[in-house]
């Protein structure tokens, strides 16, 4: 009987792989930015003010701060910025999507992250990392075995293997990990480099960032009184805030007093407006999940029209600088 052409599937086990030590990286640890050393443009906007001063008044309430950001920080060289955050006890928990967690990765093993796709797509060597996709599959397949989230059996994985990482000191993931600080991970599947190892398992990958989206849940419970920041995630972080934002509110935690602010090169001009289905302005997620649909019933949400290298550094040394 023929193979029915709708179970038809690859074979991945000759997928050959390459070592990245010798890859050429766009973004190095030699060359991120430095928080209170690097200059950089100042960042303003309306309502920024109100902004920097609900994202402390949060914390002096000691109501959470949560910081959703896309793949284009990290390859910013914006990493010391998340990580100065995390150990002055500004931000509470960090999420992020598949991409973000490895350039993160890449950055503590290999000092360097961020190869050429133009070039390696023509030969099908885009994403084929020996290391990197074997050592964050092997990772994850710990964290499944032990019923860890993806964020923190990364973290995990790197304090339990040193040696592998002479840079973890600039890893996001890890510095999360060491503070005791949620770090999740929300995976689309297919969507990043180490989907294409011959050892990747979607399964434990899938249950990991299963248990990752339960921690965000949690951690959006507690919400009331605090402040989402979204930087450039337009559908990842859009989507699973916007989801859990609704379980936590069907099982009746009070998260109606909230700050909401998504930074994104995009202009929205009034973001508050509406806008019809004939407006490509609509489709853009953030908008109506972060900035508008979540405050509708209390709270106040922004969206703030700048490059990350511009708007995280300005926050970041409004928040730890200003009054030093």
């Amino acid at each position: 009987m023929a193979e029915m052409r709708r179970r038809r599937t690859l074979d991945f086990s000759g997928i050959k792989t390459y070592s990245a030590k010798d890859r050429t990286n766009l973004v190095r640890i030699d060359n991120l930015k430095i928080p209170g050393v690097t200059g950089h443009k100042v960042f303003e906007q309306e309502s920024f003010d109100e902004l920097v001063e609900r994202i402390k008044l949060a914390r002096e309430n000691d109501r959470p701060v949560i910081l959703s950001y896309g793949a284009h920080v990290i390859k910013c060289g914006l990493s010391r910025y998340l990580i100065e955050l995390i150990k002055n006890n500004i931000v509470t928990h960090l999420m992020t999507n598949g991409a973000g967690s490895i350039h993160d990765f890449e950055l503590a093993y290999l000092g360097g992250t961020s190869e050429d796709v133009p070039t390696a797509i023509e030969d099908g060597s885009f994403g084929m990392w020996e290391e990197t996709g074997a050592w964050m599959n092997e990772a994850i397949a710990l964290g499944a075995s032990k019923g860890i989230g993806y964020g923190e059996a990364i973290g995990e994985y790197i304090e339990n293997n040193k040696e592998r990482f002479p840079y973890k000191n600039d890893c996001v993931c890890y510095t999360a990990y060491e503070n005791d600080v949620p770090f999740t991970c929300h995976i689309a599947l297919g969507t990043d480099i180490i989907h294409q190892h011959p050892c990747c398992d979607m399964s434990k990958i899938g249950f990991c960032s299963g248990v990752d989206f339960k921690k965000i849940c949690y951690s959006i419970t507690q919400l009331d009184g605090g402040v989402f920041l979204n930087f450039g995630s337009a559908v990842i972080g859009a989507e699973v805030f916007l989801k859990a934002l609704s379980i936590a509110r069907n099982l009746g935690n009070p998260t109606f007093n909230i700050t909401t602010a998504n930074f994104d090169l995009k202009p929205l001009g009034d973001f508050r407006s509406k806008i019809g289905y004939s407006d490509p302005d609509y489709y853009y997620r953030p908008r109506k999940n972060i900035v508008n649909r979540p405050t509708s019933r209390g709270g106040k949400g922004w969206h703030f029209c700048g490059d990350h290298s511009d708007t995280l550094t300005t926050l970041c040394d409004r928040l730890l600088r200003e009054d030093k």
